[in-house]
């Protein structure tokens, strides 16, 4: 009883949201969304720009996360690493991450000290220092960086090969740390030139969540990012996707503890061309495959069938470009990846030959909601669902229609959109089959 009365207020805080958030455009053109929420004298401060690793060209991939590095390797008036510190001796905490579609810089503070925060972001807007010594360093770092996550994790390289196969003209094909050969290739000059193109107040987005009033924190803005000139900011050109014409599949070979298989339908997201309901069917699809213990990837194929040690789906609705919808296994011992192919794709015929249930229609709701509620008691959840729907063209509004938006799906409409996206010419199937080391051999 007491978590339903706590769901209850919760969900009309939620409602209300819309009501307290506050829109505004600095003559520049920097947007500006503040979010009241008084319930701690914290402030989540974060600068999005809308550039990140679907924006590069060919040759030139991994620029957006080196640059994002290099913001905190000081500008004309901090030296390398104040920026942090002077946050740290705030008794604050901050940090940067790059995705496909962005690149966002956070601070969570005391809202006595957002000002200083406020300063330090617009004086890296367009104040950054680029050292040669520092890129080099790191540059290295980020090398690092891509041989842990990437090339010496075996997951990691079959997403990788999953990606640039799936994709025939697409930017998501790209990954966002960048090739390799790119790294090694990257020069100063070319940070210097994607900072200048990107990094100007009419492509960023600043968004506050905290104990703030809007009116006051737009006019810190005004006082820190106004005086910075609107750019030329380039008019990105996108090449689509065109249709795939069947059956795609990637093998990849490398030493591994254990098989993986991946599969990669091509789907539809939010403001790509679809029927408006599509992506938010699909979006219950997933859960209905992999919402926890008792959806029926883990209930079947892990508990009842035993042939996986995992198995999952995965798909976002909020992307700039259409993407991906993701199945995954992991076969136990004694069972191989065809057997894991098979059951995944049984699966998806059972989704295709019968309606769900109302019952499981229920639970994934139900799970949508609670998961609303507790993104609701951050502060940076909060920030970040403003900041990244912003950041890839469309109303921060969407925030407050999600689950309605959810609660219409019906069961005709979840088989419908497994029907008509959930289909061989769309698939493609990556595969990591261990290669036998010495010792194991």
């Amino acid at each position: 009883m007491r978590f339903l009365t706590s769901l209850v207020l919760a969900l009309v805080f939620l409602g209300s949201a819309h009501a307290s958030v506050t829109e505004a455009t600095l003559d520049n053109g920097m947007r500006v969304l503040v979010k009241r929420d008084a319930r701690a004298p914290i402030a989540v401060s974060m600068v999005w720009y809308r550039i990140g690793g679907s924006y590069e060209e060919p040759g030139s991939t991994g620029l957006s996360h080196v640059l994002e590095h290099m913001m905190f390797r000081g500008t004309k008036n901090t030296e390398p690493g104040e920026f942090s510190r002077t946050i740290s001796a705030l008794g604050g905490s901050e940090n940067a991450f790059t995705s496909r579609d962005y690149t966002a810089y956070f601070e969570t503070l005391a809202v006595e000290h957002l000002d200083k925060a406020l300063e330090l972001e617009a004086d890296r807007m367009r104040n950054m220092t680029l050292n040669n010594d520092e890129f080099l360093r790191e540059l290295e770092v980020v090398k690092e960086e891509r041989r842990l996550r990437t090339d010496d994790k075996p997951t990691g390289l079959l997403y990788e090969q999953l990606m640039s196969t799936a994709y025939r003209a697409s930017s998501y094909q790209n990954p966002v740390i960048g090739w390799m050969n790119d790294l090694d290739q990257m020069k100063v000059e070319d940070l210097k030139r994607w900072y200048d193109m990107w990094y100007q107040p009419n492509n960023a987005t600043l968004v506050v969540v905290g104990d703030v009033e809007g009116a006051d924190v737009v006019a810190m803005a005004k006082k820190h990012f106004g005086s910075i000139p609107r750019g030329d900011v380039p008019q990105l050109r996108e090449t689509p996707e065109p249709p795939q014409r069947g059956l795609t599949r990637v093998n990849v070979s490398v030493p591994a503890k254990q098989p993986y298989l991946l599969m990669g339908y091509k789907v539809p997201v939010i403001g790509s061309g679809a029927e408006e309901w599509e992506p938010y069917a699909l979006a219950v699809l997933s859960s209905i495959l992999d919402g926890g213990d008792s959806a029926r990837l883990t209930s079947e194929m892990v508990r009842e069938q035993k042939l996986a040690a995992s198995a999952g789906a995965s798909y976002d609705a909020y992307s700039r470009l259409p993407s991906l919808f993701l199945m995954d296994g992991v076969p136990n011992e004694g069972v191989n990846l065809d057997q894991i192919e098979q059951a995944l794709l049984e699966q998806v015929k059972r989704l295709h030959d019968a309606p769900i249930s109302s019952d499981e229609l229920k639970r994934v709701v139900t799970q949508a909601v609670a998961q609303k509620v507790f993104a609701a008691d951050s502060f940076m959840s909060q920030a970040m669902e403003l900041g990244s729907l912003d950041s890839i063209g469309l109303d921060w509004r969407l925030v407050n229609v999600e689950i309605e938006n959810l609660k219409k799906v019906t069961a005709e409409q979840v088989q419908a959109v497994a029907k008509k996206y959930l289909v061989e010419r769309n698939l493609t199937i990556a595969r990591l089959d261990p290669e036998q080391t010495g010792a194991q051999q």
